[in-house]
């Protein structure tokens, strides 16, 4: 018997944040819809996330990694997810109560809509406007935000095909972290599906003014903003684009004082040898509509 919705699997990385992780899955366990396949990837966690999750959500897949190998973690859980849709989010993030049975509407509606993304707002803003989202009428209509540009996503909260996502190879394994989304992205607009953000599918993300590890964002950003530009822009764009890459690394070294840049730079160029085989130029209309944040790399030591 044909079930009356979709399979779809939520996929969660985590790292050390025991804490966040249970009051995620806490979340995660008031979603109103069903079928729901819950994976925990954990990435070689030592304050006893794994634990807390085998102990704790008897209703959760734990999947545990020997070492923590970055993003790639996640592709381990995308590849086992049996769901018709993947919802990918972060240790400290979770969909809101009606996100995936709004989702999973919008993609029923649109063969062509290849990923959802979700408007991830601050979980310390929580209390302030929960009821808001929760109350709305279920009857209401959800309808894409229009944009003079094509969309990326937030992976703290995102919907992707998974006959889609698989075919285009997931995350990109190589980046370890970060620029993933954008990667991502090109690949989807590529194959000929789109990327729609809708304000009324949400989740929240604590959003923490200092990253883990301070040195990890800058330098991931910038070397996986040169990948980017190498594998997906058109050669022309391709040139032009490292080119003011590589002078914002020299500039914005001697302005912040710091070699982070400088140290990215050298491994994009150094580590070139992992794209081998994944350069695929988009069309041009595709690399001029689809920006990419490459000023985000130079923010960290201001």
């Amino acid at each position: 018997m044909r079930q009356p919705f979709p399979l779809v699997s939520i996929v969660m990385l985590a790292w050390n944040r025991k804490d966040d992780v249970r009051e995620s899955l806490c979340h995660i366990q008031k979603i109103d819809y069903e079928p729901l396949e819950i994976i925990v990837v954990d990435n070689a966690s030592t304050d006893g996330t794994a634990e807390m999750v085998e102990e704790e959500f008897a209703d959760v897949r734990l999947i545990k990694i020997g070492k923590n190998i970055g993003i790639a973690a996640y592709n381990v859980g995308f590849e086992q997810a049996k769901g018709k849709y993947i919802v990918a989010i972060d240790d400290d993030s979770f969909p809101a109560r009606h996100a995936i049975r709004r989702m999973v509407q919008v993609f029923e509606k649109d063969e062509r809509l290849g990923a959802v993304a979700f408007d991830v707002r601050n979980y310390y803003h929580y209390d302030e406007i929960k009821n808001e989202l929760e109350d709305t009428d279920e009857t209401e209509e959800v309808k894409a935000v229009a944009s003079d540009y094509l969309m990326s996503f937030n992976g703290a909260g995102v919907g992707i095909r998974k006959d889609l996502f698989k075919k285009i190879g997931y995350y990109p394994e190589e980046f370890f972290l970060y620029h993933n989304e954008m990667d991502c992205a090109f690949k989807i607009w590529d194959a000929g599906y789109r990327i729609e953000f809708y304000s009324n599918i949400v989740s929240y993300h604590k959003y923490s003014p200092k990253n883990r590890a301070s040195w990890r964002a800058p330098f991931y950003y910038t070397r996986n903003a040169f990948w980017l530009v190498w594998k997906h822009y058109p050669m022309d764009m391709a040139l032009n684009t490292t080119l003011r890459l590589i002078y914002n690394c020299l500039y914005y070294s001697i302005e912040q004082k710091t070699t982070v840049y400088l140290k990215a730079m050298w491994s994009a160029f150094r580590e070139a040898y992992k794209l081998k085989g994944k350069r695929k130029a988009v069309d041009r209309a595709i690399a001029q509509k689809l920006r990419v944040p490459f000023n985000l790399s130079f923010t960290f030591y201001r």
